[in-house]
């Protein structure tokens, strides 16, 4: 895979580490362990991806990332900690990184988490999304944190923990995942598995306004496929699922629960029945 990322720490052996990972995978690797020199390499180069340290001489972590995001607020971010606590990851979060490395790492995990990260980072801009500011990534992780709070105490949360942040994330990235399992006290793994056998739940970037098309048997039977095939005709979805300027995006399901109003699109949380399948696209010029 390509990519050019900046790795940062003051470690020269995580650098090297780093780099004899991912540069014989495809990724254009620079590295540096002083953070001011960072700073000028991010001011004069386009860089996909930053990896660095929280914890270092001078400039740390935390006002590197402040001053990307200044700089060069489409990079994505990476963050290695070696204090993976939950206050610690809700503070990171906070500043709109896309995942982070707990110290330490093995090769397996490293090469993993960059490749989602830039596969992530490819799609944002490849459909123009303008990325939080600081200040929107605070409320979003603020308000994730009061989902995990207010459910955490009751077993078997974890369902409605993830139905809320998916509604208010949109989608559920690895990091999403991780901080979730750390606030409810479960492992990564059992928020994985859920989040990965349930087909209400992505973890892929959706669109603004997301298109539900039900192909169940009741909406098969009224023509949900006309439906589907004069959507992906008119808005030209790419292979995620989403349109060039992202807008919308789509997945098929299987049922609605309103079998009587078939054929059934939902957009967003907005239920549409009894869809002509001639009109189909008359119902998308309300969202803007």
């Amino acid at each position: 895979m390509e990519g050019n990322i900046l790795v940062v720490d003051d470690d020269a052996i995580v650098v090297k580490s780093c780099d004899s990972v991912l540069a014989p995978e495809g990724f254009t690797i620079t590295g540096t362990t002083d953070s001011d020199a960072a700073i000028e390499l991010i001011r004069g180069n386009d860089y996909d991806i930053v990896i660095t340290d929280l914890v270092m001489p001078g400039i740390d972590g935390f006002e590197l990332i402040r001053q990307i995001n200044a700089i060069k607020p489409s990079t994505g971010i990476v963050v290695i900690t070696g204090f993976a606590s939950q206050q610690n990851i809700k503070d990171i979060l906070q500043l709109g990184i896309i995942d982070y490395l707990s110290k330490p790492f093995t090769p397996h995990i490293l090469l993993e988490t960059i490749t989602k990260a830039m596969h992530l980072m490819k799609k944002i801009k490849a459909i123009a999304t303008i990325p939080d500011t600081e200040d929107e990534a605070k409320k979003r992780t603020d308000a994730l944190n009061n989902i995990i709070s207010e459910h955490k105490a009751t077993p078997g949360s974890l369902l409605r923990v993830l139905e809320s942040a998916q509604d208010l994330m949109g989608y559920l990235p690895p990091s999403v995942q991780r901080f979730i399992a750390n606030g409810l006290r479960i492992p990564v793994s059992e928020v994985y598995s859920v989040v990965s056998f349930y087909p209400y739940f992505t973890m892929k970037i959706r669109g603004r306004h997301h298109i539900r098309v039900c192909v169940g048997n009741a909406c098969h039977a009224k023509k949900s496929g006309q439906i589907l095939t004069r959507l992906k005709r008119n808005l030209k979805f790419d292979e995620d699922n989403i349109t060039a300027d992202g807008k919308f995006s789509y997945e098929t399901v299987r049922c609605l629960g309103a079998c009587g109003f078939a054929p059934i699109v939902e957009i967003d949380h907005d239920t549409h029945g009894a869809i002509d399948p001639d009109k189909a696209l008359d119902i998308l010029k309300d969202y803007h």
